[in-house]
């Protein structure tokens, strides 16, 4: 069958990333982190003291400084996992920080920021191909894609495996710090003027709060199937 378009879109700390990879890899696909723009953005920002401590972006500096940056892609020769790279340097942990999670929100409802990662994301999916997740792919960056994955799951679960993973890396948070810190991006997202999260009308719902990530795959490959008469080999 040819290559199409397959859109995850969803909540903060639902799995997209993970989700997404194991289908890019069943399918033979190319797997593109649409927060990692976002969070490379936001990295930027805050290394160059354009976020204040209260949070609150300097959208002039950071408009003016977007044609100042490049983010590109490697893949590790250890698992073949991807990793981001901001104009040259290896930033993948520095981006999945708590820092970044805090402001990444302030940061991404910017219209030049969307802007400017869409027209990104849109060059990746011109042969098709490709699993993208994010919080629009289906409703802004592409709205002809051919399949569409809306996935939600309950706030507390979402924090606690958001904690899990910070702790497994080595970095010091709290539950309630962890929390607080997913209910205000759910508002942020959903609440911007550009864009905001929001399921498209023809994405199909996956709630994974009490599935594994072996469920998810085999929910998918039974979608796949009816979809298109094979399941992926």
């Amino acid at each position: 069958m040819n290559k199409i378009i397959i859109a995850i879109d969803g909540y903060s700390s639902t799995g997209k990333s993970t989700f997404a990879k194991a289908i890019a890899s069943a399918l033979d696909y190319l797997y593109l982190d649409s927060g990692a723009f976002y969070r490379a953005i936001t990295w930027f920002a805050i290394e160059n003291g354009w976020i204040d401590p209260g949070g609150t972006p300097n959208v002039t500096a950071i408009e003016n400084n977007l044609h100042n940056i490049s983010i590109s892609f490697r893949k590790t020769p250890e698992n073949g996992s991807p990793m981001t790279f901001l104009n040259g340097k290896n930033v993948e942990e520095a981006i999945r920080s708590l820092q970044v999670s805090q402001s990444v929100s302030a940061v991404s409802v910017l219209p030049c920021v969307r802007d400017f990662v869409d027209r990104q994301l849109r060059k990746w999916g011109e042969n098709k191909g490709i699993v993208m997740d994010g919080r629009d792919i289906g409703t802004a960056v592409f709205p002809q894609a051919e399949l569409k994955i809306f996935m939600t799951a309950p706030v507390e679960i979402r924090a606690r495996r958001r904690l899990n993973e910070m702790l497994a890396k080595g970095q010091n948070a709290t539950f309630e710090e962890v929390l607080d810190n997913v209910e205000q991006r759910d508002y942020l997202d959903s609440h911007r003027s550009k864009n905001p999260l929001s399921r498209a009308d023809d994405a199909i719902v996956l709630d994974n709060g009490n599935m594994t990530i072996p469920q998810q795959m085999e929910w998918f490959m039974k979608l796949f199937e009816e979809k298109w008469g094979t399941r992926p080999q």
